[in-house]
């Protein structure tokens, strides 16, 4: 990453650090039960949404469901920063929610997930996510350690019975689509973080078709960016990898 990138995205940070303080203060603490998440989805206009897939599972302690873990202000203050410094034009305060089975899904290029330690699926959402992936879908993995590893990696081998998940090299071009990332720095929200993928027919050479951030908090630490409850440098690094994430997505 350049310096000038390194100031930009400093200044952004800063920026929305203060327009959001209020906010947050009202927030913090704040317990959300599953009936008061109720995602207002827009229709596709051709501009970039971020999407977010909702998944079962019982509330965490924080009230929520798995699937809405730092939802909406995750994706609304990363909608923001993916504005500022690239080209794409994303929508700034909508975002959609969709199930693995809804049609609509398929005219958006990338989804993120949640918290998939907690994820299941019922046939019809299997054989959604197994079309959406075969047509080019990209899938972002987020917010999961330890042992959430076995289910994830079990949901995995039921969409892509054949696919093998790999951890991703240092070289890979997702770390390297818009910031140059050096993943061996990376301080993941867990522990050392790693970050692993399956490519299509199993070849490197290939797309890669999704990417699982392992004993990571990417949305976690776009929520409180503008907080000051986690540190920036930390913030910055999350912010770089879903920029990258987008860009591969887009043009893979």
């Amino acid at each position: 990453m350049t310096p000038a990138r390194r100031s930009i995205l400093a200044l952004v940070a800063l920026v929305l650090a203060v327009g959001a303080t209020a906010t947050w203060a009202q927030d913090f603490g704040r317990r959300r039960r599953a009936a008061d998440i109720s995602p207002q989805n827009i229709p596709y206009d051709g501009r970039f949404t971020f999407v977010r897939l909702r998944h079962g599972g019982a509330a965490l302690g924080r009230g929520e469901p798995p699937w809405a873990h730092d939802y909406p202000r995750a994706e609304r203050n990363f909608s923001r920063i993916l504005e500022e410094l690239t080209l794409i034009k994303p929508h700034l305060q909508d975002s959609n929610v969709f199930t693995l089975d809804d049609p609509e899904l398929f005219a958006y290029p990338l989804a993120y997930m949640s918290e998939p330690g907690f994820w299941q699926m019922n046939e019809a959402e299997l054989a959604g996510l197994q079309q959406y992936m075969s047509k080019g879908g990209f899938l972002i993995f987020d917010d999961f350690r330890g042992e959430h590893w076995s289910n994830f990696a079990e949901q995995v081998r039921r969409i892509i019975p054949n696919g093998q998940l790999v951890q991703l090299e240092a070289s890979h071009p997702v770390f390297h689509s818009f910031f140059d990332i050096n993943i061996a720095e990376t301080q993941g929200y867990y522990g050392p973080a790693s970050f692993h993928g399956v490519f299509e027919d199993n070849d490197p050479a290939k797309r890669l078709m999704l990417v699982a951030n392992y004993n990571h908090d990417l949305g976690e630490l776009w929520e409180f960016s503008d907080t000051g409850f986690v540190p920036v440098d930390l913030s910055n690094d999350a912010y770089k990898y879903g920029v990258n994430y987008v860009v591969y997505a887009m043009t893979h």
